[in-house]
């Protein structure tokens, strides 16, 4: 008898540990927009790794992460209320589109008709979808768990004509916290008419949790080539290799090490190579002083580096560090910039039958 309980004490404490260590998600009432309920939703993995992420723009508004000794932090550039965002924002941790990165002109053909869109860069190109692109849109939620990860739905339907945009583009995307502490983002969207898609997360991370700026971070980018662009960010066309420029990241290379070259600092789309459906690591920054790594794997062909060098802003982190020069580093994984315009460039046209699929992880470590 005394040997049956001591194995149902063993059994209900190992029940109630594994019940405890199950990735959980909850949410709380973050206001509105437009008489629309917008909510904080909280994504916690069996590792205590976090992120919390909101239904207005898709926004990652902060990704809690160890340090090599088991530190938390913040590792994502946010604001600290939706009040906040409203009140404008540099695209800080949300979900870009229709089309992310710039178009030439704010004009592109498909199929021999001409579509205009929305000047929103420089008041003559259009960039990351338009004035009121899928980062002000309040997205239908649900949510999901199991034992290895926890799920966020989220789904918006873009209307025929948006921003300039033809066809009524349906869209869902999946953010999945698992127990690798992997965040996981999945991408899907159909149309009922020929349109162009190309959408990606343009989150802001900072690995010494958002106190310091990322200069002193180190980059590895696996790519051999980029697309050159003008003084406008508008690609040229050609594809070059990196070898004997600033862009050749192909080893650790500090980010202040560069910035002589490149005085507005990164901001250029690298060609990846891969087998399409397939993420490959494209990217990795480290932190020396806090040891965090962070991975970028990506089904996409090119993906953008920005280092907002001399973005400021009159605001604090919520972390209460003010907003200075490079705060933050961008792995935007991506189909090229004005892909449209460019048929030598991986194409961006998604027609009626064909769903558009895109999946990134960004996968959280110390080293």
């Amino acid at each position: 008898m005394k040997f049956n309980l001591i194995i149902a004490l063993c059994i209900l404490i190992t029940t109630v540990s594994a019940s405890n260590n199950k990735p959980v998600i909850s949410s709380e009432n973050w206001g509105s927009v437009d008489s629309k309920p917008v909510s904080l939703y909280t994504l916690t993995n069996s590792n205590g790794v976090i992120a919390k992420i909101t239904n207005y723009g898709g926004i990652v508004v902060e990704f809690y992460t160890p340090d090599n000794k088991g530190n938390m932090d913040n590792i994502v550039l946010g604001l600290g209320s939706l009040d906040d965002y409203l009140a404008g924002h540099p695209a800080f941790g949300c979900i870009v589109g229709r089309v992310i990165n710039r178009i030439d002109g704010a004009k592109f053909t498909l199929d021999g008709t001409e579509y205009v869109l929305a000047k929103n860069f420089l008041r003559k190109h259009s960039i990351h979808g338009g004035i009121h692109n899928f980062s002000s849109k309040v997205w239908d939620a649900t949510t999901s768990s199991s034992r290895e990860s926890v799920t966020l739905s989220l789904a918006y339907l873009s209307p025929d004509m948006e921003e300039g945009f033809p066809g009524n583009l349906t869209v869902r995307v999946d953010y999945v916290l698992n127990n690798d502490n992997e965040l996981q983002i999945h991408y899907t969207a159909t149309t009922d008419k020929p349109t162009v898609v190309n959408l990606s997360n343009h989150s802001y991370f900072n690995l010494t949790g958002c106190k310091e700026n990322v200069l002193d971070h180190e980059v590895r980018i696996y790519a051999d080539a980029y697309t050159p662009a003008n003084d406008e960010l508008i690609p040229t066309g050609e594809i070059a290799s990196v070898e004997g420029t600033p862009y050749d990241l192909r080893e650790w290379t500090r980010i202040s090490d560069r910035l002589t070259d490149l005085p507005k600092g990164y901001d250029n789309n690298f060609c990846i190579k891969g087998t399409p459906g397939k993420p490959v690591l494209v990217a990795e920054m480290y932190e020396p002083k806090s040891g965090r790594l962070l991975q970028t794997y990506t089904t996409e062909p090119g993906l953008c580096f920005y280092t907002a060098y001399g973005m400021k802003m009159n605001r604090n982190t919520p972390q209460g560090v003010p907003y200075t020069s490079s705060m933050g580093a961008c792995f935007e994984t991506q189909h090229y910039p004005d892909s449209p315009n460019h048929p030598n460039f991986p194409s961006t046209v998604l027609r009626p039958g064909e769903t558009y699929k895109q999946l990134t992880i960004y996968k959280v470590g110390v080293k």
